[in-house]
């Protein structure tokens, strides 16, 4: 293999970003059969195989560094041709972020938009807990992430953000209800709770540190939201972990009561990126780990 022949890697990316051979043969304006012949010819290239055809459909380790590889070029790519070409049309640089779906809620937002106000920017945001946003930058969907996890990738620097402090709350009504005895070991097998996904296991490390419960002995909803996480428990029809920073004013009115006051979950933050990261890149990440720090300490 002498090189890369980028129209294939443009096609792993399309079918990547779409999950769909149709949807990503559409987008590049190709015929399915097209699309299939290149990626057959990508895995003849490197002599391996780079997609899995499952549902979703993911890369092998292989297809994560070519795919890793495609979009750090497509950065360098978007940073370098308004010099070369500073009369040519203005495009949007295409910039993909995975980020926990409790920053997006609380800080993230706030520290992207001044860069967002300032430069033309179309912004793919790929929401993941927060140890698994890692994962993103592993298989390239993502140029930066932030996480739990402290060492980066190898061509990736790590920057501490701060502590996101997380409280077990519920409305007073809710806590009267199945905790008018105290939050113990025979409430909480009675009382529902929330928790992201089945991957996520922030609450069950928390009743199984402070309380000693298996998950099978209580039960908890599954919804994919932050924000969903706060209006549910405000409904009074379930209690749950939440970021401080995100209840502020629930707590203050009192819309929302602590249970264990002195029972907190402490996650600390970190930011990843790109070590060769320049330009808009290298101002979004600066934004990104000054305005987080400041908020989150």
């Amino acid at each position: 293999m002498s090189g890369f022949d980028y129209k294939l890697l443009n096609a792993l990316r399309a079918i990547i970003e779409t999950q769909s051979f149709e949807l990503a043969a559409k987008q590049l304006y190709i015929s399915q059969s097209a699309i299939s012949q290149r990626i057959k010819l990508l895995e003849e290239n490197v002599g391996q195989p780079i997609l899995i055809r499952s549902q979703p459909i993911e890369l092998t380790r292989v297809g994560e560094q070519l795919l890793s590889h495609y979009k750090k070029v497509q950065q360098l790519e978007s940073e370098l041709l308004p010099e070369l070409l500073p009369d040519s049309p203005i495009k949007p640089m295409k910039i993909s972020l995975a980020v926990n779906a409790d920053s997006l809620a609380t800080w993230f937002i706030k520290a992207v938009t001044p860069i967002l106000k300032k430069h033309l920017i179309e912004l793919n945001l790929v929401i993941e807990l927060e140890e698994r946003t890692i994962d993103k930058l592993r298989s390239g969907e993502a140029i930066g992430a932030v996480t739990t996890v402290k060492e980066p990738l190898k061509g990736y620097r790590s920057f501490e953000i701060g502590k996101m402090n997380y409280c077990l709350v519920s409305s007073v009504s809710f806590k009267q209800k199945y905790f008018n005895e105290g939050v113990n070991n025979i409430s909480l097998k009675m009382a529902p709770a929330i928790s992201y996904d089945h991957k996520d296991d922030m609450h069950v490390r928390y009743i199984s540190k402070h309380f000693d419960i298996s998950p099978s002995e209580y039960y908890c909803h599954r919804v994919r939201s932050s924000e969903a996480f706060v209006e549910m428990a405000k409904q009074g029809v379930a209690y749950c972990l939440l970021p401080e920073l995100q209840i502020q004013n629930e707590l203050a009115c009192g819309e929302l009561v602590k249970l264990c006051p002195e029972k907190q979950l402490i996650e600390t933050l970190y930011w990843h990126s790109w070590v060769l990261v320049k330009g808009i890149n290298k101002k979004l990440s600066q934004e990104i780990i000054s305005v987080g720090r400041a908020l989150l300490d």
